[in-house]
Parts: C-alpha cells; structure tokens; sequence
C-alpha cells in the first residue's frame, strides 16, 4: 500500500534538511526520492531506506525486521531497502545520519546505471 498523504506531510518535514523531498507511487508503494534520486520507499506508512554494501553497518539494527519484499512466483524477492526503526522519528539526528546513508546508497546504485541513450547525431546531419 503506498503512504497516507498525512505520512508523506510527516516524511517531507522529517527529512527536509536532506534536500528536495517528494514521494511517488511505484509497484503499489511509494517512493522516497531526494533531489530526485530515490533513497526510500514505503508500504503501509513503514518508512524503509536503501541499504548497500558501504552503508550497511549504519543500519545493523534495522536487520531485526525483514527487508522490503514483494512475492514473485510464489516467493519473496528482497530488496535493498530496510525498514527505519520507529524510535528513529523521536532522534531526528540519527534520522538525519540514516537517510544521508541512504542517500549516498542511493546515489552509488544511480551512478552504476547506464546513461539513457541519446539519439544519434550524425544520423541527424545526414539531411544536410
């Protein structure tokens, strides 16, 4: 289920300090996005960040609940988000510690997609 927009309101403040906040809907969630690269997402007004490699330890406590799923062929396929820890929304500089985690995750995995193809040049002057 994606966020109540009462819980994006909350989402934009509490991580405001970050940058540019807006939330989409995506595959029946909600996307967090900063700057326009997205370092969240939540289902059921649960917060969860991206976590990688160079973050994880930040976010050790976090796995004591399941990661973001969703059900394939019968299984569950996990992603690279974590659910945020409630007690987190009553610390804002962690959160604020947590989600620059994220966002540097976020920003590592944007970096390592390819560029979107641009269209061909030289086959635009050929007219000429």
């Amino acid at each position: 289920m994606v966020a109540s927009e009462t819980y994006a309101e909350f989402l934009r403040e509490q991580l405001a300090p970050l940058g540019r906040i807006t939330l989409r809907r995506m595959f029946g969630k909600t996307g967090v996005f900063c700057d326009g690269v997205m370092l969240g997402m939540v289902t059921d007004n649960t917060l969860y960040f991206r976590v990688d490699e160079e973050n994880r330890e930040t976010f050790r406590e976090a796995e004591a609940f399941p990661p973001l799923n969703y059900a394939k062929k019968g299984q569950l396929i996990d992603l690279a988000f974590w659910r945020v820890p409630e007690r987190l929304f009553d610390e804002p500089d962690e959160l604020a510690i947590w989600a620059r985690a994220a966002l540097a995750a976020a920003h590592r995995v944007a970096a390592k997609r390819p560029a979107p193809k641009q269209p061909n040049a030289s086959r635009q002057h050929k007219r000429a």
